[in-house]
C-alpha cells in the first residue's frame, strides 16, 4: 500500500474526481438514463451467483474510471494481494488478516509465518461437524441422558450477529427439531426471556469468548451455569451442557467446560469476519454440515473474484468505490440497506458492525488524523416494513441516503402472489428513487394547486440493486463476502485500518471502574454529571 497516508486528498486521482464531480453533481438520473439507453446493461455486473446493477448512480463510464484509478493510486490492488498471501495488514496488533482462509479448499496451501494455516482451518472445521451431528443426530445426551433439543449460544458482537443473521437467513435449511436461540446483552433480560421455556437437561450452551474474559458473556454464562446446576445439583452436569469457543483452555477448564469440547480460532479472525470459524457452530448444528460448506463455498466464489477480476469489474471494489464517491464528494454520510427478505431481516444489524466497527476511524494507519470523511452510518430494515417507516426521508426528506436493494427471484415460501408483491416493491422503489416525478406530472393528474408541491418527488436519489435467484447458504456466502470485502476495499483507499477496534475499549475500562461504586458507597472521582447518575443509581436501586 504504497501511497503515503497523510496525502489522499492531495494527489492528482483525488483532484481529478473533485474537478469531475463538478461536470456530474448537476446531472440527473433521467437525462442519464435518456442519453445512453445501454446503461443498464454497461453498469450491471455478474459474480458468485449475485446479479449487481448499479446504474441507479449519479456516475458515468469516466466516473469509474476515475475511481478506478484512485484505488490504482491508493494501494488496493496491493492491498488484496496482502491480504490473500497473510502479510500482516492489521498494522496496530501486528497480525495477519486471514478470514479468506477460514473458507478456502484445503487443497489451497497457504503458508504463514512457516505455519500451513489450512491444515488447522480444515481440522477445526472437521471437529466442528463431527460435534454438530452428533447433536443433530441425538447422540450427544445431556447429563440425565436426554437429548438435546435446545442451543443458547452465548456472546456479544462478532460472536452474536453474524451466527445469529445466518441461522436467521438459513432457517429454510434449519432441523426445525431444534431450537437455536442467542443471547449477548448483559441486561438479565435477554438471558431470562431466552431461556425461560426452556428445560434445562435438553439445553446446550455454546460460550463463545476469545479469551474467555469477555464481561457480558461470562456475566450471561455464570448465570446459565447457575439454572442449569439448580436443575441438576451437579457440577459435573456442565460438561454435559456446555461447550466453549475459545483460546484459553485453562480459562475454560476453570469454568467447568471439558477441554476436548473447546473450539478453537485463531488471532488472524477478527470477530466480525468469524462467522466460517468455530463462532458458526451454532449455525453448523442449525443447518447441517453440508449447507455450512455450500455457504463457505460461495464465501471462497466472491473471496476468488475480488481477487482476480480487474478493478473495474471487480463487485466488491466497485461498490466500495462508489461510497467513497457518495461519502467524500457529494458529502452522504449514512448509506442504508434494505433486502427485501424476510429471512434477511438480521443482515443490516449485521453490516453495521461489519462497516461501523471496521471504518470508524479517524486516524489512519501512521496514527495521524485523516482530513476527509470516513465510515458511513450504515442503517437499514426489511422491506417492505422499511417502506411504512423511514422511505418516506428517503424519497422526499432534505438528506440524500444511497441504498442497496437485495433480493431474490424464487421464494422458498409459496403463497399466492406474496413474492411478485414484494419484488414489485423493490424494483419499483428503486426506479422511483432514480427518476421521481415531476412537477408536471403531478399537474397533469389534475391534483390540486396547493397540493402540487407536496406530491413532488425530486428523484435522482442513487441505488444499487442485488439479485440472486434463491437465497441459499452458498448465496448468503456470496453476499457476506461482497460487504466484507467492500469494506476492506474503502479502508486502503482512505489509509485506515479496518481491523482493529480500539475505540469499543474505553467504555468498557470505565464500566469496570464504575460496577464497584454502584453496588458500595465508596467515594467518587468522575465528573460531576457521572458522579450524580451513580449516586442516584445507589439511592434508586433497591427502592
Amino acid at each position: 500500500m504504497p501511497l503515503p497516508l497523510a496525502s489522499l486528498d492531495q494527489v492528482p486521482e483525488w483532484h481529478a474526481l473533485e474537478s469531475h464531480f463538478r461536470e456530474i453533481e448537476p446531472l440527473h438520473l433521467r437525462s442519464l438514463f435518456a442519453d445512453d439507453p445501454d446503461r443498464a446493461e454497461r453498469f450491471s455486473l455478474e459474480a458468485a451467483g449475485l446479479r449487481l446493477d448499479y446504474s441507479k448512480n449519479r456516475l458515468t463510464s469516466q466516473t469509474v474510471e476515475h475511481l478506478a484509478k484512485l484505488a490504482e493510486r491508493t494501494g488496493v490492488r496491493a492491498g488484496i494481494g496482502a491480504m490473500f498471501d497473510g502479510s500482516r495488514i492489521n498494522v496496530t496488533e501486528d497480525r495477519s488478516v486471514l478470514h479468506i482462509a477460514l473458507r478456502r479448499p484445503a487443497a489451497k496451501a497457504l503458508t504463514v509465518d512457516g505455519v500451513e494455516v489450512m491444515a488447522d482451518v480444515h481440522a477445526a472445521l472437521a471437529k466442528m461437524s463431527s460435534f454438530a451431528e452428533r447433536i443433530r443426530s441425538g447422540s450427544w445426551l445431556g447429563f440425565t441422558q436426554r437429548r438435546i433439543r435446545n442451543v443458547v449460544n452465548i456472546g456479544i458482537g462478532g460472536s452474536d450477529l453474524g451466527p445469529l443473521m445466518a441461522v436467521e437467513a438459513l432457517k429454510p435449511y434449519a432441523d426445525r427439531g431444534l431450537t437455536v436461540r442467542f443471547v449477548s446483552n448483559v441486561d438479565g433480560t435477554h438471558l431470562s426471556e431466552s431461556i425461560r421455556d426452556l428445560d434445562p437437561q435438553e439445553t446446550l450452551f455454546i460460550v463463545a469468548s476469545k479469551s474467555f474474559t469477555t464481561q457480558e458473556t461470562l456475566t450471561n454464562a455464570v448465570s446459565a451455569r447457575d439454572w442449569v446446576l439448580a436443575a441438576m445439583s451437579d457440577q459435573s452436569a456442565v460438561k454435559h451442557h456446555f461447550v466453549a469457543l475459545s483460546t484459553s483452555a485453562e480459562r475454560v477448564a476453570e469454568f467447568g467446560i471439558d477441554v476436548d469440547n473447546m473450539f478453537e480460532f485463531w488471532d488472524w479472525v477478527g470477530g466480525r469476519y468469524s462467522l466460517c470459524s468455530a463462532v458458526g457452530l451454532s449455525l453448523m448444528i442449525a443447518v447441517g454440515t453440508e449447507h455450512f460448506h455450500d455457504m463457505l463455498s460461495g464465501f471462497h466464489a466472491m473471496d476468488t473474484h475480488f481477487e482476480e477480476a480487474p478493478l473495474e469489474q471487480n463487485m466488491p471494489v466497485l461498490l466500495g468505490l462508489i461510497g467513497i464517491w457518495y461519502n467524500n464528494f457529494f458529502g452522504y454520510d449514512t448509506h442504508a440497506v434494505l433486502p427485501y427478505d424476510q429471512y434477511l431481516h438480521r443482515f443490516p444489524a449485521y453490516l453495521q458492525q461489519l462497516d461501523m466497527e471496521s471504518n470508524g476511524k479517524s486516524v489512519d494507519r501512521a496514527g495521524k488524523r485523516v482530513r476527509w470523511s470516513t465510515g458511513p452510518v450504515l442503517w437499514g430494515e426489511a422491506g417492505t416494513n422499511g417502506q411504512h417507516a423511514f422511505y418516506q426521508l428517503i424519497h422526499q426528506g432534505s438528506r440524500i441516503v444511497p441504498a442497496d436493494l437485495i433480493g431474490f427471484c424464487r421464494s422458498h415460501n409459496h403463497l399466492a402472489d406474496h413474492h411478485d408483491k414484494l419484488v414489485a416493491n423493490l424494483i419499483a422503489q428503486g426506479e422511483a428513487l432514480a427518476f421521481g416525478k415531476t412537477m408536471s406530472e403531478v399537474e397533469a393528474e389534475g391534483t390540486a394547486a396547493s397540493i402540487v408541491p407536496h406530491k413532488v418527488f425530486d428523484g435522482n436519489r442513487p441505488t444499487n440493486t442485488l439479485l440472486a435467484d434463491q437465497l441459499t447458504p452458498k448465496v448468503l456466502g456470496a453476499l457476506i463476502a461482497l460487504y466484507e470485502h467492500k469494506v476492506f476495499v474503502q479502508g486502503i483507499v482512505w489509509g485506515i485500518c479496518s481491523f482493529d477496534q480500539w475505540g469499543v475499549q474505553l467504555g468498557k475500562e470505565l464500566a469496570t471502574r464504575v460496577l464497584p461504586e454502584l453496588q458500595s458507597a465508596t467515594a467518587l472521582e468522575h465528573d460531576a454529571s457521572t458522579s450524580a447518575l451513580i449516586r442516584h443509581y445507589r439511592s434508586r436501586r433497591k427502592a
